[in-house]
């Protein structure tokens, strides 16, 4: 498992665009890109008000981690996506590598078969993106000599002299 890239404005649009173009091509309703803890990473389409995705993600990421795990209590190392089929619609999951999940949610108006194909691409897609967000050099930003020194300019002027 390695940590979850920070993703610039430019990793992120790409998600999206990945995004569309799946749900586009598929015909799904919406989808999510999610880290294993549920964090959302990207979601695109029609996604009902009534739906919260972040509730979506958060289950989601739980049942897909209950599966993957028990896929290995039965001897199955190899487990990389899960299906589940409702009265109305559908969730398909695959999974884009150790931390991150493509989530995807989908009615009568396509099949499973028409989803699983173009995940493969989008999931593709997917880890190339997130692979190249860990692979961009991360400068880490230190704030505290600015904010102390804003903050102390701040307090000089309201201090009574």
């Amino acid at each position: 498992m390695q940590a979850m890239p920070i993703l610039t404005i430019e990793a992120a649009e790409s998600l999206l665009d990945a995004l569309e173009d799946f749900l586009d091509k598929s015909e799904a309703s919406f989808a999510l890109i999610i880290e294993r803890g549920g964090a959302i990473l990207g979601q695109h389409g029609e996604i009902p008000p009534s739906i919260d995705p972040t509730i979506v993600a958060a289950l989601a990421a739980g049942s897909f981690a209950a599966t993957r795990e028990l896929a290995l209590r039965v001897g199955e190392a190899e487990f990389s996506a899960l299906h589940q089929q409702g009265k109305e619609c559908q969730i398909f999951m695959s999974l884009v590598n150790d931390d991150v999940v493509l989530v995807t949610v989908f009615g009568s108006k396509t099949t499973l078969g028409l989803v699983r194909f173009y995940s493969v691409r989008a999931v593709k897609r997917i880890a190339a993106i997130i692979d190249q967000a860990r692979g961009q050099s991360q400068l880490p930003i230190d704030l505290g000599s600015e904010l102390l020194d804003e903050s102390c300019a701040v307090f000089d002027e309201r201090a009574p002299r």
